[in-house]
């Protein structure tokens, strides 16, 4: 049985510039799939192409399928893509601030997507808003529907997006840094209300995060990304007990923790290279403390490591560290 989103060996280019490397990917229902990485690895990148949404940055897919419930969205029309998205995949924008209607009142903006999407009459649609925001835990959820965004908190504004995202009953959540702009309190509930979601609709998440913190709070398994190419794939407990991958440790690493000296959080040394100047072979060799002639030469392949994937010539073991 195939997986409700699969992309796979998925290329993605703007113009002449190759952005994503063959990204191969899985999420099915009831799972949460942590899509990780610092800015600028092609974590938006991945999640426009599993919505369809490349052509509006002028990319496309130049290799690879991109496959939801077992249909190729390459082989759908614009018109059946845009039947989907909302109705079977919803969306979560990373900036609640900016993913509402300055104008349109709360209720509105919830209630178009069920009239659009389940054909519901406006009565019908207001009651499931109501429904909705309540099952999200807004208090007053009747005035927080009236309201409009400016008279909302950040943390409210995002559970608003999730409503709408809910709306359409979508078998598929695709979360983009849903927690960026929150405060540490506020993130926790969001978070913690995704996965209830997963459990209790029997959904599909895909989360998209730089956070390795929040991946090992709430998700089933973990696709780490560096510079368009997919370093480390597989279950959260193994990986982050025994990473392969040096740039996954390195991750790890960073995830502060109770109790630490001052001054001994640790940094990635360097940034993710430019699109435009990715270097040869591994494209971490730069920043890695394992990298070796090997490393500088030739592309490493994935690899099966344990119950996950690897792309590395040097892989190691032991949660947080890099030898």
């Amino acid at each position: 049985m195939s997986a409700l989103l699969e992309l796979s060996q998925v290329g993605v280019a703007i113009g002449k510039v190759a952005l994503l490397d063959r990204i191969s990917l899985s999420v099915d229902r009831r799972q949460i799939l942590g899509l990780v990485g610092e800015s600028g690895s092609g974590k938006s990148l991945t999640a426009m192409a599993a919505l369809g949404l490349l052509p509006l940055i002028g990319g496309r897919v130049t290799e690879g399928c991109v496959r939801f419930d077992g249909q190729d969205m390459a082989a759908m029309t614009d018109g059946q893509r845009r039947a989907l998205r909302g109705r079977r995949i919803g969306f979560v924008t990373q900036n609640p601030m900016t993913a509402l209607d300055p104008v349109q009142r709360i209720g509105e903006q919830v209630d178009v997507v069920s009239r659009l999407h389940l054909g519901l009459s406006r009565s019908a649609a207001s009651a499931r808003t109501l429904d909705l925001l309540t099952q999200l835990r807004i208090p007053e959820a009747a005035a927080v529907a009236d309201a409009f965004p400016h008279q909302l908190s950040g943390g409210m504004k995002q559970r608003i997006v999730i409503a709408m995202a809910l709306a359409g009953e979508p078998d598929l959540i695709i979360a983009d840094e849903p927690t960026t702009a929150l405060d540490v309190t506020v993130q926790a509930q969001i978070i913690q209300i995704l996965g209830r979601l997963v459990r209790d609709r029997g959904l599909a998440l895909l989360l998209i995060t730089h956070d390795m913190g929040v991946v090992a709070q709430v998700c089933d398994r973990v696709a780490v990304l560096y510079a368009g190419r997919l370093a480390e794939e597989g279950p959260v407990g193994p990986i982050f007990a025994a990473p392969a991958h040096p740039y996954t440790a390195a991750l790890i690493g960073c995830i502060p923790q109770e109790g630490m000296a001052r001054g001994s959080l640790r940094g990635i040394p360097g940034a993710v290279p430019s699109a435009l100047a990715f270097p040869p072979g591994c494209r971490f060799h730069p920043r890695c403390p394992r990298a070796t002639d090997l490393c500088r030469a030739t592309v490493p392949p994935l690899l099966a490591r344990g119950e996950g994937r690897a792309a590395c010539h040097h892989p190691g073991h032991g949660a947080g560290a890099v030898p």
